[in-house]
């Protein structure tokens, strides 16, 4: 499908945009590279041996995507002053990051450990919770990268190409960059991406309120209803920066870029210094009130997610809207890759291994990870075909709902040394339950749900309820537990192993 005539100006920039960070992908692959370049702890992990600087910028593409870049701001657009839940849910995240993450670099160094799964293996020592983690991690990360995939085929259908075209052609790039160089492709884009869109967003918050007359012009032309947040949302917009701030380490790219560090004391630097970041998210969710008050339109194909790029080919010059657009669309590429590596690392380390070939070299893995990565993009790109959305947030939120599940045997079973892997068993098969449940009766257009009786009802995040619900099943299993046996139930082992 053509979208519109080719604006061959925003083309060439984005063609020449993607060729340097194609070319600085593929030169990851030699950028210090280590005698054990075909190993999986170097493919998927950078060695283990990145500094602050490199973890700061890798860390920043890991958390800061497309959902930070299209996804909030058609939310502000669409929805209004809710899609500010980002905010505080970033000041939540970094503060679980810096207590929690360390102690699982320390224990991942230690014994090796490449994913959460691995973890709660060891910890647990249970194959079947390690499944149940395995399986909820990669079917909540489809659809995160699905939402990269989208950014990227928004941007390109913005400046008239075909839709499967910019679909594939993002797709196939990212394959190869992401097959040949591993994690280190993704460290050296995301120096790129950050120069790109910090550019953007700068030149976006200065200039667009300038054509537009200023800010007090531009917000008075956006509705009084979306500046203020309702009373009825207060307790929907706290449970989902609540409930995202808790996921968001969870999921397993996220602690790739953690792991991937080369002290615990790189974790908690970043975790202090990460927060500028969120800055710029506020910024970019201010632009979807501009585009509202520039007059830009729901695509009909797109929706409201068409909003910032929309905005950014109206308002500036053809060549930097290009730019822009260009800057998105890599933003994408960065999670994007870590999102494939961490997934390919899940089915390598935690099925492949557990479950097919228990004495594979690092070698093996590697090589099994490399083709796993090309499986989960097209599972992605698949998800993107099929799966009807609204608003294009609700892919992250869905899979949130889904990764929260994983906190007690990932968080808690760092830190609760009696919980036993039937109870964390059993809260999760409840708290998946319940959130699936939920997300399938609102057809899987909002990840919030009206919780009421007697004709009172308040909305809620479904993952918040549903963890609710996992933490006192866990808890009364582990009970139930103690009270039969009195025997004391599996410790957390020390990074020594003892």
């Amino acid at each position: 499908m053509i979208v519109g005539a080719v604006q061959w100006t925003q083309a060439i920039v984005i063609t020449g945009c993607f060729a340097l960070i194609t070319f600085v992908g593929l030169y990851a692959g030699r950028w210090h590279k280590s005698k054990g370049a075909n190993e999986l702890d170097e493919w998927a992990l950078g060695g283990r041996s990145f500094g602050g600087i490199l973890t700061w910028f890798l860390q920043g593409g890991s958390v800061y995507t497309v959902y930070a870049f299209v996804a909030v701001p058609a939310l502000v657009y669409g929805g209004g002053a809710i899609g500010f839940f980002a905010l505080p849910y970033l000041i939540i995240t970094y503060l679980v990051a810096f207590l929690v993450v360390p102690k699982l670099w320390d224990l991942a160094k230690a014994r090796g450990y490449v994913t959460p799964a691995d973890f709660v293996r060891d910890r647990f020592r249970s194959r079947l919770l390690a499944a149940a983690v395995t399986l909820t991690g990669l079917v909540a990360t489809m659809p995160y990268i699905a939402l990269q995939v989208y950014g990227i085929e928004i941007c390109f259908s913005q400046i008239g190409m075909p839709v499967q075209v910019s679909l594939w052609s993002a797709f196939v790039l990212l394959a190869v960059i992401t097959y040949v160089s591993g994690l280190r492709s993704a460290t050296l884009i995301a120096i790129v991406k950050d120069v790109f869109i910090w550019t953007t967003v700068l030149a976006a918050v200065i200039y667009i309120p300038i054509h537009l007359g200023g800010y007090a012009h531009a917000f008075s032309k956006v509705p009084k209803s979306q500046l203020v947040l309702p009373g009825n949302l207060y307790a929907d917009y706290a449970t989902l920066a609540l409930g995202s701030g808790l996921a968001l380490f969870l999921y397993p790219h996220v602690l790739t870029g953690a792991l991937s560090s080369r002290s615990r004391y790189v974790v908690q630097r970043n975790s202090i210094f990460l927060p500028i970041y969120t800055i710029m998210l506020g910024l970019l969710a201010i632009l979807g009130y501009l585009a509202i008050a520039a007059g830009i339109k729901p695509s009909p194909h797109y929706g409201a997610n068409i909003a910032v790029p929309a905005l950014l080919d109206k308002v500036f010059p053809a060549w930097f809207a290009g730019f822009g657009l260009a800057s998105i669309a890599i933003g994408a590429l960065v999670p994007a890759a870590m999102m494939a590596i961490a997934a390919a690392n899940l089915f390598t380390r935690n099925v492949y291994v557990e479950f097919v070939n228990r004495e594979a070299s690092s070698k093996q893995q590697a090589h099994v990870s490399k083709l796993a990565s090309l499986v989960v993009k097209f599972g992605a790109v698949g998800f993107v075909v099929l799966v009807p959305t609204t608003f294009v947030i609700n892919f992250q939120l869905a899979a949130g709902v889904w990764i929260l599940q994983t906190l007690p045997a990932v968080f808690l079973g760092l830190l609760w040394r009696k919980l036993a892997a039937p109870a964390v068993l059993a809260g999760w098969a409840v708290g998946t339950a319940i959130g699936t449940a939920l997300l399938i009766k609102v057809g899987f257009t909002t990840s919030s749900y009206a919780f009421g009786w007697s004709g009172h009802h308040t909305k809620l995040f479904i993952g918040v309820p549903a963890l609710a619900a996992n933490l006192v099943a866990a808890a009364g299993v582990t009970v139930a537990l103690r009270l039969r046996s009195g025997d004391d139930l599996v410790p957390v082992r020390s990074p020594d192993g003892s």
